[in-house]
């Protein structure tokens, strides 16, 4: 589905065919990102340790994930999960919204203060 059909900015993480949006605490601003693929499911992170935390169901048919910001557009790198499509499972947890929030209310800059961490692994591992 291409973006920003049904962009919702309320919520932390939502998911359509072939896409996942994930809404930042705040604006103008480089958030760190950190994306892993595991073979099965992840150890679970201590939900003190995020400050929003959510999982969904993906799928691609490529076996790659192409990342975007709203600000940046398309990375040049992608993300490959497999070598062939097929539906994964990910978590997205992030910390730090409410400084990002506060240098968009402020400032309006900054980089690394909100922290992401992307977790896929296979569905049904």
């Amino acid at each position: 589905m291409p973006f920003p059909d049904d962009f919702d900015y309320d919520t932390f993480l939502s998911t359509h065919p072939g896409r996942l949006d994930i809404t930042s605490g705040g604006h103008t601003h480089t958030a760190a990102v950190t994306v892993e693929v595991w073979d099965g499911p992840p150890p679970a992170q201590a939900p003190a340790s995020w400050d929003e935390q959510a999982e969904a169901d993906f799928e691609s048919t490529s076996g790659q994930v192409a990342v975007w910001s709203m600000s940046l557009g398309r990375a040049d790198d992608v993300i490959t999960l497999a070598d062939s499509g097929g539906t994964w499972q990910v978590r997205v947890s992030c910390a730090g919204r409410a400084e990002a929030a506060a240098l968009s209310g402020g400032e309006g800059t900054g980089t690394g203060v909100e922290r992401y961490l992307v977790q896929f692994w296979p569905a049904g591992s």
